[in-house]
């Protein structure tokens, strides 16, 4: 009987060969993407043994895995998951295999990991590519997007609060679903420190704003970009120009939240309106009021409303890190026992 294409397939059953070592076998039913699921020199399946400690040969078509018996149920998962991602059309870099590996630790995502058919698609579509969940909580944070009104998300930098935040906010926008995406930050607030800064307003407080201006040409094309600025429908503002609307039928994002003052964060959140869905991203660790002292508004808000019925709150950490490796080691660093 021909198999379905584009599968991967377990062609020995996984067998413990003893208390400690397993063994599993894995066939691809599609040789043209070999290539870039083994990478140049192998250096795919390289990076996945020294990461979970296994030993992989490839033959052909065929996969084999030894090693301990978890750690080669967990690298057939990712070979799969990997296999998958290619064959959808998405990209395999070693941040991808990294979160791969990171997510194969929860059981519970065995099917997601894998891609396969019965599992329930987790996924962002905007115009230049899709998006997938690329560690366990972004997995929890991508299902919140998609049916709360505001959500939290806090974690430290490199966790993909905002970027994922922004992707929700594209689709939703190219769906027609909201009418504007409005992004804003509290970096510049109310006018300080502005007019040492050359230019007019919008050369003043764009340098503040970059980060938002990079993710969303990640996701649209930057002519689009522009045009939709140009047209209103998608607005980059400090948190100071929020004051006094009414944001309805938009998307709202909140970035370095931990940077507002609780009465900044209260008019912020104040400003929801029908059709609209709100997310307020940042790194409770990385207070930069100015002052010391002062409270941090997102950390407030977060006491107040988290358990109220249409918000979710969603904690990252290190382990959620999806640059390189060495980023989740230097923030567990920095942010662990002794930091």
């Amino acid at each position: 009987m021909a198999r379905k294409s584009g599968r991967a397939h377990d062609v020995a059953q996984f067998r413990p060969e003893s208390s400690r070592r397993a063994r599993a076998e894995l066939e691809f039913d599609e040789p043209a993407v070999l290539g870039a699921l083994f990478g140049q020199f192998d250096a795919n399946l390289v990076q996945l043994e020294n990461r979970l400690g296994v030993f992989i040969a490839a033959r052909g078509n065929r996969i084999q895995i030894e090693g301990g018996e978890e750690a080669v149920i967990r690298a057939r998962e990712v070979l799969k998951g990997m296999h998958n991602r290619l064959q959808a059309g998405q990209e395999l870099d070693a941040g991808a295999i990294d979160s791969l590996v990171a997510m194969s630790a929860e059981p519970t995502l065995e099917g997601i990991i894998a891609g396969d058919v019965d599992a329930p698609p987790i996924m962002i579509r905007t115009r230049k590519k899709t998006i997938v969940p690329r560690s366990a909580t972004q997995i929890e944070y991508m299902r919140a997007l998609a049916s709360r009104d505001i959500i939290f998300a806090l974690g430290p930098a490199g966790t993909g609060k905002t970027y994922v935040a922004v992707a929700q906010a594209v689709s939703q926008l190219i769906s027609g679903s909201v009418q504007r995406l409005i992004l804003s930050r509290p970096a510049v607030e109310a006018g300080e420190r502005l007019g040492f800064l050359p230019g007019d307003m919008k050369e003043k407080v764009d340098p503040y704003l970059r980060p938002l201006y990079d993710a969303l040409n990640d996701c649209m094309p930057p002519e689009q970009v522009e045009r939709r600025i140009a047209s209103g429908e998608i607005e980059i503002a400090p948190i100071a120009f929020m004051r006094g609307r009414t944001l309805a039928d938009a998307f709202v994002i909140l970035d370095e939240a931990q940077n507002t003052t609780p009465a900044q964060m209260k008019m912020f959140l104040t400003r929801f309106g029908q059709n609209s869905r709100m997310v307020i991203c940042g790194d409770p660790h990385q207070v930069d009021i100015p002052g010391g002292d002062a409270q941090s508004g997102l950390a407030d808000a977060v006491r107040r409303l988290e358990g109220i019925e249409g918000i979710a709150v969603t904690r990252f950490d290190a382990s959620d890190v999806v640059r390189h490796p060495i980023v989740g080691r230097i923030v567990e660093a920095y942010e662990g026992p002794g930091a």
